[in-house]
């Protein structure tokens, strides 16, 4: 089965590079960003690990733990980090786990459709694609997305949509296309217009089914 927005994260634990990690503890009162990818050593993988990292503080103003997921070992992860960090100019200092046992992969249903256990397996045959999930701390995934091995992912689009996420969580409010925060929101439509204007103030009616608001400071 696939895992759904809303479905709340199938835990697990496993050793990482800062030690043994239980997902649900190590979310704690967070937000977590879960994100695998194919191989360590690998081109694409290096730069978006790299993004990251030098996105570490902007993870941290949103009260946002990282955790990064290989079928790689934890020695590989400690050796590769070396490389990415000199390639970002930053530490990279949120956790890689061990996946070798592919228990997370699978977990969480990150492994193309052609993917088997070879021998001398590689990234082209047991390699994760690229999926991130965003986690709540109530532990439900609030957000999917999967790319395919030879896309790097956009992080800069992962954070406002994390910006995204935490502006409705718990509100009746929505964003439109290519929000960004400092933007005007939408008003859900579990609200009349009187309602509304007393919960958000002033609002912008496009359609009676598009109203405009600003978007409340948390």
């Amino acid at each position: 089965m696939s895992i759904r927005i809303n479905d709340v994260a199938p835990d697990f634990t496993a050793d990482s590079t800062a030690g043994e990690l239980n997902l649900h503890k190590w979310i704690g009162d967070s937000y977590a960003i879960l994100f695998s990818h194919p191989r360590d050593f690998t081109p694409v993988c290096t730069t978006e690990f790299g993004a990251v990292a030098q996105l570490a503080p902007e993870f941290a103003k949103r009260n946002t733990k990282v955790m990064g997921v290989s079928v790689d070992t934890v020695e590989e992860h400690k050796k590769w980090k070396r490389d990415i960090e000199a390639m970002a100019g930053a530490p990279a200092d949120f956790p890689i786990i061990d996946d070798t046992s592919l228990h997370v992969s699978k977990l969480y249903d990150m492994l193309p459709a052609e993917a088997y256990l070879p021998e001398n397996r590689d990234a082209k045959n047991t390699a994760t694609v690229r999926t991130v999930f965003i986690i709540g701390p109530d532990k439900k995934v609030r957000l999917t997305m999967s790319y395919p091995m030879s896309v790097g992912r956009n992080f800069a689009e992962i954070l406002r949509a994390l910006d995204a996420i935490q502006a409705t969580d718990g509100v009746p409010l929505a964003t439109p296309a290519n929000w960004v925060p400092g933007q005007d929101v939408i008003v859900a439509l579990s609200l009349n217009d009187a309602q509304a204007k007393e919960k958000f103030g002033e609002i912008d009616i496009k359609l009676p089914y598009l109203r405009f608001a600003k978007a409340p400071k948390k």
